[in-house]
């Protein structure tokens, strides 16, 4: 009975996806909601706060558990490593008291077809829906840009503010009036900026979402035909007419009538109009996704992308089919990860909670001293309280909050001068700690565009003379002219030649001209056909051009594109194909293919050019044939092999360096791309991502077939028999008995690097699990990854423990740009919006700039927290030797220590700039690590011996007194004539607790050692500039000593008494400085030459055995160990298959 409770009680949302949820079923309990509210009252609404920040203790406080059928509030919890809870209200929708009558939807229409779901569950007024939304709310993501009053309340009731409001509270009370504003003004300032940047970012998004719904569409309805909506209310099932305007797509749909292109700009990050076919019309039983295979998305129209041109068919205007709305979409999917991003499990930020939660613990022991000392002597309770709590404060400073973000703010703007502009900066202290970066290739690593090389054409099944572009001959008139003249999908727009890159060069390097779309005769009627003629420089032709009759459109899955043509004024039809060159060459007659073929083929793709192969045939159709229903696997093959077409793909002439430097800091470099494998590896070898003694293994995983299981097989590149230009999944089949050859590790440095193609990767994660961490260590290049597929390395990568930069330059890398710890987008595009950085330079020199202020600001944060937790710490110890007999510091002295010292130093400490070479090691990741807790602990027990040595040595001092009454200081002569307690009659009460030799003492020792703390954390090389580079902030340092020292020394009245100090004999000042001198010396050299000394703490992690947690490193001691890895030239097969990784199919896309 419990587990059926428990079952209905629990349920698990969106099961295997990113957003992967628990939902807990609740009910309202009337007793508990009373007892709650008077807790709330009770305590002053701390409970309530609590609450705030706890929600699961407000749901099990004020609900009992029940099924999910009976519940009115329903807790949510993630299921990652946070486990974040969250609850919602349930709201029941009665239908029944909806009046709007079905077909009166004129006004507002709850959907566009009155027998959907919707309309027939009103027609049955006993049903009722549970939900949040009404209507069709549901498919439309509704992004408000005005999230003020939320933002601002998240902001305020933050803990760390929280605890600053009661601190500051108690100083107000206590007459600190000057310091409590300061805060207050820089905390409002805080928060406003805060607010005021996710305000930006929140219209942004929602300007960005808005414009899809509110596109006026043209709805096909049963009853009443066609008819104009607003695309917020179109739901699946709906059909819409295209017609022929420029369009921006508000859903996902599936073209069932006619053909389109499109931009798919916002999907891929370049703007190539890419050509769209209708579905075709077929009987199988399978479902529409299977049965086209990987080429369903010539057939799909993605949301956001644009229409620029829409192409009706005889039987009527082009068409499609509602297939996802709103964040359902690609588009939507986009929307949702950048509302609700993957949270940062940062260790800064952790460490810096406990910091603050060790602090205050040392604050309750203060408080429990004070409650023990001034009840001891008898003080009204009143004192009793607000001295503790005064003690407890002092331990935690409250400037914390504010200052943690000083050094990213800094950090942000120095980026911003550097073109690189930011919209989470959390995430810059996470820079700091980057050790992996993932590159796209094609716009991030090389130029853009491809350019052409040469063709090397075939005849009489043998390679002729190469010919070189550019030339000053055109090419010459023929078959392989013919091909590359029609072989293609461009499209002229605005007068303008567009298309793929390389379809536009290989068009260009013909010198023939492309009209603009006709109505040319076929031998079955009307049909429209591209036609292209010789142009005046083009070589001559016998003739007068060629119509493209019809296309099979260019994917990724098949990596070959098909066109019929037929030439002008003649009967005959002809076939062209190019694509991948193995591809290509398996539709061919083998008598056409040159027997030399692959080793012509392997001599250009190593040396890292592209290469594309053509191949044509005479097509024989009957009389009464439409062209445009013939099938693709009917007329492809047969062929006649043509040549193969050279380009290049120039590395970008910054890319090298940049690695190099990359490679010197021992961050690893991968590169992740859609482009065929071999390329991939050639382009990384040029770059030296790959160096020239390093082996290559090419991993090739298949899925399992009939009763053979997966299998997964290492191939040696420079020995492999299989084309190099795009391996397929299918050679990984091949058994390979060719001897093991060992290849041995040497410490970090590797002599092989796996690569593979994204099937591969597929195969490994749902096949070969166990095996991916050990191949994640050494894989360098991964080729024909799909978006979801670069997501899921991101995230594979990330559970090695690596921190995980990634560099794209498009919007298909948008998932993996989340998912990073730190994604850089080369793009203006779409792309930026979900990328936490943007790079207004188009190329790599943003990653290690971007590292290098990363680090600068996490050693700065830490620099902030340790001064801090050090001021706090020193103000704590001084207050607590004065409670000792009933005194305290003046409001001026806590005045100059808070606000001429502390934050002056915490609004400039961070300002050094980071140092321009990247060091070969990150700098720590934690504030509870053995060096920065022995700095703290170490300066902290120096402060208590020197503070204590004061406080005590004075007493011994013949001049000194235990109650004194301030007088004149002698200028002639430095001597105090003693007062006694008698005299002191003229002192006010508030200079009893404040006027003494100690607080005189003391107040020297303490404020100049904050001073001295100030400099001494702020370490400069390796990770930041000198300290001396940072003018403001030295030249504040040396004023705040000058103040200090005149303050103390200055021996006037005018300033004692503004003070509150007592005047002493010099020789005690000179003691005093010496005190002060022997403490500088001391924490310098033990941070400068202990703490921060690397190589002593490698002596030491040596001596002690100390080995690194992180899972990567676990992995490569364990292969170290290992003599049989890397496995080369054999093959593995899978014991059984496990779980499937999820790819959001909305991400999937042409490559």
């Amino acid at each position: 009975m419990e587990e059926k409770i428990w079952k209905d009680h629990y349920v698990l949302l969106n099961k295997d996806e990113e957003n992967e949820l628990e939902a807990f079923g609740y009910k309202t309990q009337g007793c508990r909601r009373a007892l709650s509210i008077a807790g709330y009252i009770l305590s002053c609404g701390v409970l309530l706060l609590l609450f705030y920040w706890k929600p699961e203790w407000d749901v099990w406080a004020n609900c009992v558990p029940c099924s999910l059928e009976e519940a009115d509030v329903v807790l949510l919890r993630t299921t990652d490593e946070f486990q974040k809870y969250t609850w919602k209200k349930v709201t029941w929708i009665d239908l029944s008291t909806l009046a709007l009558p079905v077909g009166s939807y004129s006004e507002c229409p709850l959907v566009a077809d009155k027998d959907s779901v919707i309309n027939r569950a009103i027609m049955k007024p006993q049903l009722k829906i549970t939900g949040r939304q009404q209507h069709v709310s549901q498919h439309t993501p509704q992004i408000w840009s005005w999230p003020d009053k939320g933002r601002t309340g998240n902001q305020i009731l933050n803990p760390f503010y929280v605890f600053q409001a009661f601190t500051l509270t108690l100083w107000l009370s206590q007459g600190y009036i000057e310091y409590s504003v300061a805060i207050i003004v820089l905390s409002v300032i805080s928060v406003g900026l805060t607010v005021y940047d996710l305000r930006q970012q929140s219209t942004k998004l929602h300007d960005l979402v808005e414009e899809h719904n509110k596109v006026q569409v043209t709805v096909c309805t049963k009853n009443e035909g066609f008819k104009e909506l607003e695309s917020r209310y179109l739901v699946p099932g709906d059909v819409f007419l295209l017609d022929g305007k420029k369009l921006s797509l508000p859903c996902d749909a599936v073209l069932i009538d006619g053909s389109c292109i499109v931009n798919e700009g916002m999907l891929t990050g370049e703007s190539i109009p890419v050509t769209k076919t209708l579905l075709p019309l077929t009987e199988s039983p399978e479902p529409w996704k299977t049965h086209s295979m990987e080429d369903y998305r010539r057939h799909v129209l993605f949301c956001g992308t644009e229409i620029i041109q829409a192409k009706s068919t005889g039987r009527g205007p082009a068409r499609a089919v509602v297939l996802q709305t709103g964040f359902n979409t690609a588009k939507g999917d986009l929307v949702r990860s950048i509302l609700y991003p993957r949270p940062l499990n940062f260790q800064l930020y952790r460490d810096a909670f406990k910091f603050i939660v060790g602090l205050s613990a040392i604050g309750v022991l203060g408080l429990i001293y004070t409650v023990c000392v001034f009840t001891y002597h008898n003080k009204p309770v009143a004192d009793v309280v607000a001295m503790a709590l005064l003690l407890l404060t002092a331990a935690v400073p409250p400037a914390i909050p504010a200052a943690l973000t000083t050094g990213t703010v800094y950090a942000q703007r120095r980026l911003k001068k550097k073109k690189i502009f930011c919209i989470t900066p959390q995430r810059i202290n996470i820079c700091g700690q980057i050790n992996l970066v993932c590159f796209d290739k094609t716009g991030t690593l090389t130029e853009d565009g491809l350019d052409l090389w040469g063709i090397l054409p075939s005849e009489g099944s043998r390679f002729q003379k190469i010919h070189k572009f550019p030339s000053s001959t055109p090419l010459p008139w023929g078959p392989v002219c013919a091909a590359m003249a029609s072989c293609h999908s461009l499209v002229v727009l605005d007068k303008k030649i567009q298309g793929d890159p390389l379809d536009l060069k290989m068009f260009e390097g013909t010198h023939w001209e492309i009209e603009e779309s006709t109505t040319a005769q076929d031998r079955a009627g009307a049909i429209d056909a591209c036609i292209v003629r010789p142009g005046p420089n083009a070589s001559s032709a016998p003739v007068e051009g060629i119509a493209i009759l019809h296309q099979f459109p260019f994917s990724s899955g098949l990596q070959r594109m098909s066109v019929v043509s037929q030439k002008i004024g003649e009967e005959q039809y002809d076939l062209y194909m190019k694509g991948a060159p193995e591809t290509v060459s398996s539709f061919c007659r083998q008598e056409t293919v040159p027997s030399d073929f692959l080793e012509e083929l392997k001599t250009y793709t190593s040396q890292g050019f592209r290469v594309i192969a053509l191949a044509h045939k005479v097509l024989s159709l009957p009389e009464d044939v439409d062209v445009g229903d013939l099938e693709r696997e009917e007329v492809e093959s047969g062929l006649e092999f043509l040549g193969l077409l050279v380009m290049e793909n120039r590395l970008k002439p910054e890319t090298k360096p940049v690695l190099q430097e990359l490679a010197a800091a021992r961050i690893r470099s991968i590169m992740v791309t859609g482009d065929n494998l071999q390329t991939a590896v050639t382009v990384a070898r040029n770059a030296h991502m790959i160096h020239e003694a390093c082996k290559v293994i090419i991993v090739e995983a298949s899925e399992p077939e009939g009763s053979a299981p997966a299998s997964i097989a290492w191939q040696l590149a420079e020995g492999s028999k299989t084309s190099a230009a795009a391996p397929s999944v299918s050679t990984a089949k091949e058994v390979y008995a060719n001897a093991q050859e060992k290849i041995t590790l040497e410490g970090e440095s590797c002599h092989y690097h796996f690569a593979m193609n994204g099937k591969s990767y597929q195969v490994l994660v749902k096949h070969f699990y166990s095996l991916l961490p050990k191949i994640l260590l050494n894989a360098t290049v991964f080729a024909r990854m799909s978006p979801g597929q670069k997501s899921s390395l991101v995230e594979e990568l990330q559970k090695l423990d690596y921190y995980v930069g990634m560099c794209g330059d498009g919007a298909n890398d948008c998932g993996a740009l989340k998912m990073a710890h730190a994604g850089i987008s080369l793009s203006e595009q779409e792309a930026s919006v979900a990328s936490p950085f943007t790079s207004q330079i188009p190329n790599i020199q943003c990653v290690p700039e971007l590292i290098r202020e990363g680090r600068a600001a996490l050693v700065a944060s830490f620099a902030v927290v340790k001064y801090l937790t050090l001021y706090g710490l020193i103000q704590f110890v001084g207050t607590a030797l004065l409670f000792w007999q009933l005194q305290i510091f003046g409001n001026y002295q806590y005045l100059i220590q808070d606000v001429v010292i502390t934050l002056l130093v915490c609004l400039t400490m961070s300002l050094t700039e980071a140092y321009p070479k990247l060091a070969p090691y990150r700098p720590p990741g934690q504030l509870i690590s053995p060096p920065l807790l022995l700095s703290v602990v170490l300066n902290v027990c120096f402060t208590i011996a020197v503070q204590t040595c004061g406080f005590l040595l004075v007493k011994k001092q013949p001049w000194y007194v235990a109650l004194a009454s301030w007088r004149h200081c002698s200028l002639r002569n430095h001597t105090l004539t003693p007062t006694g307690p008698g005299e002191n009659s003229t002192s006010s009460s508030a200079q009893s607790t404040v006027l003494s030799y100690e607080g005189t003492t003391l107040w020297p020792l303490s404020s100049i050692n904050c001073i001295i703390v100030a400099f001494v954390f702020s370490k400069g090389k390796p990770f930041r500039k000198p300290i001396y580079t940072n003018y403001v902030f030295s030249a504040i340092l040396t004023l705040q000593l000058a103040i200090c020292l005149f303050l103390f020394l200055a021996d006037m009245d005018a300033v004692y008494s503004g003070m509150q100090f007592l005047c002493t004999p010099v020789i005690w000042k000179v003691y005093v400085l010496l005190m002060l001198l022997v403490t500088f010396c001391v924490s310098f050299f033990t941070e400068d030459v202990l703490l921060q000394n690397k190589h002593l703490w490698m002596l030491i992690k040596a001596c002690v055995g100390y080995q690194s947690k992180s899972q990567y490193r676990k992995w490569q001691r364990m292969l170290q160990r290992d003599p049989n890895w890397p496995p080369v030239n054999t093959k593995d097969f899978a014991a059984r298959s496990t779980a499937e990784v999820y790819v959001n199919p909305s991400y999937e896309h042409r490559d």
